[in-house]
């Protein structure tokens, strides 16, 4: 595969108004602005931009859809700088990883993208299975370690040394991931 990166962000368009949003938004307040920071050097540095969310259960969501219930939910604070900007491309998802059921896959082989540096949220969830799909799909895997958030703490923590011994991925700061 080719070395060029794509940067993929995850469910950062969520309304916190779910079990466990008490305890995750805590952990994003942390990880806005080293993921805008990142999301602006990927814009600047023309490296493929990808915001991938969940639609949660509404088939019909559109990009507008999502962005307008997650800045009318409980923390607006949390997703306003983390828009996704209107040239990326963003694609809808039903299940925990971002390959499943999207064409993620073949967007990035078509860029020969080859390696992907995830960022967002869930450490413990949703990063994790994109981690180890985007491993099995044979990218590098890098996940910019102050750019995802978790619900529980040692279990984020876990799935980190997960991802780095089991699936090779690096663990970098956002500000080192491209």
């Amino acid at each position: 595969m080719s070395g060029s990166v794509a940067v993929v962000v995850m469910d950062m368009l969520n309304t916190y108004d779910h079990e466990d949003a008490e305890a995750l938004a805590a952990n994003v307040e942390c990880i806005v602005e080293p993921l805008a920071g990142l999301i602006e050097r990927t814009r600047r540095a023309d490296v493929e931009l990808v915001f991938v969310n969940d639609n949660q259960g509404d088939f019909s969501a559109t990009r507008g859809d999502l962005v307008r219930r997650a800045l009318a939910g409980k923390r607006p604070d949390l997703v306003e700088p983390l828009v996704p900007p209107e040239e990326c491309a963003f694609l809808p998802k039903v299940r925990h990883s971002v390959f499943y059921g999207t064409p993620l896959e073949y967007m990035l082989n078509r860029g020969e993208i080859g390696t992907v540096v995830l960022a967002g949220q869930v450490t413990e969830q949703c990063v994790l299975y994109s981690a180890l799909d985007a491993y099995v799909r044979e990218f590098s895997v890098r996940v910019a370690v102050d750019g995802v958030a978790s619900i529980h703490e040692d279990l984020g923590e876990a799935a980190l040394r997960m991802m780095e011994r089991n699936m090779r991925a690096e663990l970098l700061p956002a500000a080192r991931c491209l």
